[in-house]
């Protein structure tokens, strides 16, 4: 593989509603898109899951456009290798950055995907064509809003429902959702909202059964949690601070956590989710695809890395019209009576791209050859 082209498109789409975390409302998403283009004239997409503040990683919008026009498309054009798992390797010597650096490499995963005519998720080493689906319900302005949102998602099908909750917004509420739906598959997401300090709080969420408790303590934590997970029975869920294989590898031997949540953009790609799903399965940690409320073309990657064999659990990889109007691919992503999403055969990400789509909510775009 060798990339001739990167294309950057920055698109404003307006989210159906607004979705509210610890870290505040978002209205509308802004999207870095990428297509690159190789010399046999073969294209792939890709996206940067970057929010628009850097709330949630080091890197947002604006500084992930940089990097990429910058400094990790020079160093990706023009090179040979000899295939899209290789590619991670020609940005190594750029420090974190990991969205932006997705956002080509999964880019390039799909052109490759095409080139060889088959479905992305058999290329990286699917082998779950269904896969099963769960859904993210932010913050509300009330307890009832909340539970009208869990009853229209559990009557669609989804198999597992993850509210965010703050120390604001966290026993009350779980309470009352258990007591309307006591048997759901339920799970917390704190987004590094607690500390050790609220160690009694967090241990009177254990009288709710929930499924597990996503990232409560500090966002580039495993010590704190190890601490945490000895003194409560729900499972702890990692998220933030698994940014690489070597991460993943530390916090199950500190024993930080039980179950990890594999996010593209956070670990930096395809190659570096695939690693971390490997070290994972070997050791019986249970991993999910997370969700950074992309649009169709990071939702199409997150459906193919969800096919590997490490993902048992639901993931954040749930239908368009959840969050878009109008998506940017065809068909829009679709979720079954039974809560599961079935892989595309086409080849690579296996959804038609909506160019006309994306010109038209571009606020900019450059060519880098």
């Amino acid at each position: 593989m060798k990339i001739k082209s990167i294309e950057l498109i920055e698109i404003n789409l307006p989210l159906v509603h607004f979705f509210e975390t610890s870290f505040g409302r978002t209205y509308e998403r802004r999207v870095i898109l990428t297509r690159v283009l190789d010399e046999d004239g073969v294209s792939g997409w890709g996206e940067c899951t970057a929010g628009e503040t850097p709330s949630y990683s080091e890197e947002w919008t604006d500084s992930c456009w940089q990097v990429l026009e910058k400094i990790l498309a020079p160093m990706v054009l023009g090179a040979e290798v000899e295939s899209a798992a290789k590619i991670w390797d020609l940005m190594k010597n750029v420090r974190g950055n990991r969205m932006s650096k997705a956002a080509i490499e999964t880019a390039c995963w799909d052109a490759e995907a095409k080139k060889l005519n088959v479905p992305l998720w058999r290329h990286l080493g699917g082998v779950n064509r269904e896969i099963l689906c769960g859904v993210s319900i932010g913050i509300q302005d009330s307890i009832e809003q909340l539970l009208e949102k869990i009853q229209t998602e559990v009557d669609a099908g989804y198999q597992r429902i993850k509210i965010k909750i703050s120390p604001k917004w966290d026993y009350e509420v779980i309470k009352k959702v258990r007591e309307v739906f006591p048997d759901i598959l339920l799970m917390g997401d704190a987004n590094s909202a607690y500390s050790l300090k609220d160690i009694d709080k967090l241990k009177s969420l254990d009288e709710f059964k929930l499924m597990m408790l996503e990232q409560p303590l500090a966002h580039d934590d495993i010590i704190d949690h190890a601490k945490l997970q000895r003194e409560i029975k729900t499972p702890i869920c990692l998220d933030e601070p698994i940014k690489s294989p070597d991460n993943a590898r530390k916090a199950i031997e500190l024993k930080s956590g039980k179950i990890i949540n594999v996010k593209n953009g956070r670990v930096g790609g395809h190659s570096e989710s695939r690693r971390i799903e490997k070290i994972c399965r070997e050791n019986k940690i249970p991993v999910w695809c997370g969700g950074m409320l992309e649009s169709g073309i990071g939702r199409a990657h997150n459906i193919a890395i969800s096919t590997l064999a490490g993902f048992t659990m639901p993931g954040d990889v749930s239908a368009s019209k959840r969050y878009w109007h109008e998506d940017i691919i065809e068909p829009a992503v679709e979720v079954s009576e039974k809560g599961t999403i079935f892989a595309p055969e086409n080849a690579g990400i296996g959804f038609e791209v909506r160019r006309d789509r994306i010109d038209k909510l571009a606020v900019r775009k450059i060519e880098i050859r």
